[in-house]
């Protein structure tokens, strides 16, 4: 089982005071006075001016010319889009993957929705001499697959009904009971289900958070007569903890569900 790193805490209050500024603005509707932010830091106008005026200089806020508030620039999403979300992933997950498919004696995948089909974009495979491998690469329709549905569970409801409604030859109420998977994979966060390409059992969990932009899906395939026969179960709350420090490690919190 993955042990939790204890990691020192260091105190830097002027970065902190400066986080906390970028955020207060980033969750405000409005521009924000200096004493309004003062108010809500509980800090006075005093301990946040000159931070406000190297945020300024930086170009990460800027005055509202109408009401003299501050308010954030694009920089924080320029720094933010400087890489592709595909490529935090991958540095995300390389090694989280590396430890799973250790830790588990299992391969394991890392899968993200490109245009309407499922893409496999990184695996890792078991130490056991007989194994399962995915290709990297491969592309398969999201709805077929433990990891797709997992996915699909996960679209803006707009998106996830688009799906549905391209599965044309479902009945209505296979539409309607695939639907109500969805919701339920998303209550859950993950899927165990019986492969629809082989034998066996696939495990899917999510990874990312749906409302920052970010999301994908650590899967692992088990094979019958496989070291985890009988026992995939008990590995589900070993693959999260993994998809949950790959999230972690792309700096965002745990994804949001229903």
């Amino acid at each position: 089982m993955i042990k939790p790193r204890h990691q020192p805490i260091y105190s830097v209050p002027a970065l902190e005071k400066g986080l906390d500024i970028l955020e207060t603005l980033a969750s405000a509707h409005v521009p924000q006075s200096l004493t309004q932010l003062g108010r809500r830091l509980d800090r006075t106008p005093s301990e946040l001016f000159r931070m406000l005026a190297v945020l300024e200089r930086r170009s990460y806020i800027v005055r509202d010319p109408v009401s003299e508030g501050y308010l954030l620039t694009l920089k924080l999403y320029e720094l933010a889009h400087t890489h592709s979300p595909v490529d935090h992933l991958l540095k995300a997950a390389l090694i989280p993957m590396r430890e799973l498919a250790e830790e588990a004696r299992e391969s394991c995948h890392l899968c993200v929705l490109s245009g309407p089909m499922l893409l496999v974009i990184a695996q890792a495979e078991s130490p056991e001499p007989v194994r399962l491998s995915v290709e990297v690469g491969d592309r398969v329709a999201p709805l077929t697959t433990a990891s797709g549905r997992v996915l699909s569970a996960f679209l803006p409801p707009d998106d996830r009904q688009r799906l549905l409604n391209a599965e044309t030859s479902l009945s209505k109420t296979e539409r309607a009971a695939l639907a109500a998977e969805l919701a339920a994979i998303r209550r859950r966060g993950y899927l165990l289900a019986a492969s629809t390409h082989r034998a066996g059992l696939d495990l899917s969990c999510v990874v990312g958070n749906p409302s920052a932009g970010v999301l994908a899906v650590l899967g692992v395939p088990f094979l019958p007569g496989s070291i985890n026969d009988g026992r995939e179960r008990k590995l589900i709350p070993v693959v999260q903890a993994y998809a949950e420090r790959i999230t972690a490690a792309l700096g965002l919190s745990n994804s949001e569900k229903d």
